[in-house]
């Protein structure tokens, strides 16, 4: 057998053993969705009138029904950025357990463990993510997507997803116990409130508006609002999204093989 299909087995079985821990914590998992869910339902209701109040959707709707179409990109971001918070608190939780170095005696790929945590995360924040749109579909969310337009926005996620699951890892192994573990992520759920997921950034005072264009959440959640609903997406933006994924991605990946290799475990 080649290294190649020893690693690939290497990985499957970890990522075995990762949807078992999913499936042994689901309180964990209820969390992670229902965050994205109070946040969907409360800015609908509570501030959707007045929010939406000035905007029309290219699909004619005004108001509340606007702001609905506007806000569920953001909140799909939020889902995303909630999900990997469990990834972290996951690798830290190997870190400090002594198991990582029962991984290390034996002959299985020193990336496997890895590959087993983002997998499952990724296979968690997909569903995460069917639900919180189910929710959004509920509420009368009608995005106008074509099929393609549908696989384009599917795609993006996933990227994005594997961008910040890569980053949790990395925060994961960073952490020096749980409690760190579980925080560090947290900023990455601010960065949708603090771009466009829930406000036009030409609504910002100047200083936060530029931040707010240049910061990764908003290029992602505009890419992901033009393809579900049919606002205009800018060719810089879309390579803007792109860009932020794939950059993010690859330098957590290698910075998280590398973090891996040098921390001795407790």
């Amino acid at each position: 057998m080649s290294t190649l299909t020893y690693a690939v087995e290497d990985s499957t079985t970890m990522l075995r053993r990762s949807l078992r821990r999913i499936i042994r914590y689901p309180s964990m998992t209820v969390l992670l969705i229902g965050m994205p869910v109070v946040f969907l339902l409360l800015f609908v209701y509570v501030f959707g009138g007045q929010l939406g109040a000035d905007m029309v959707t290219p699909s004619g709707n005004t108001g509340r029904a606007a702001y609905l179409d506007y806000v569920v990109p953001g909140v799909l971001l939020i889902t995303v950025a909630a999900a990997v918070q469990g990834t972290s608190i996951s690798v830290a939780m190997d870190m400090t357990s002594g198991i990582i170095a029962r991984f290390r005696t034996m002959a299985i790929s020193r990336s496997s463990v890895l590959t087993g945590h983002v997998i499952g995360s990724l296979l968690q924040t997909l569903a995460s993510l069917v639900v919180v749109l189910a929710v959004a579909l509920a509420l009368g969310f009608r995005p106008s997507a074509t099929v393609v337009e549908w696989l384009a926005a599917l795609g993006l996620l996933t990227l994005f997803s594997v961008a910040l699951i890569w980053l949790a890892v990395y925060l994961g192994l960073s952490a020096k116990s749980v409690e760190t573990a579980s925080n560090t992520p947290m900023f990455l759920t601010l960065l949708p409130f603090l771009g466009s997921g829930f406000v036009p950034t030409e609504s910002m005072p100047p200083g936060l508006r530029q931040f707010a264009e240049y910061q990764p959440f908003t290029p992602v959640a505009e890419t992901l609002r033009g393809l579900l609903t049919g606002t205009a997406i800018g060719t810089g933006t879309t390579v803007a999204a792109l860009a932020w994924s794939i950059g993010i991605a690859a330098v957590c990946y290698v910075a998280a093989l590398r973090t891996y290799d040098r921390r001795r475990v407790a």
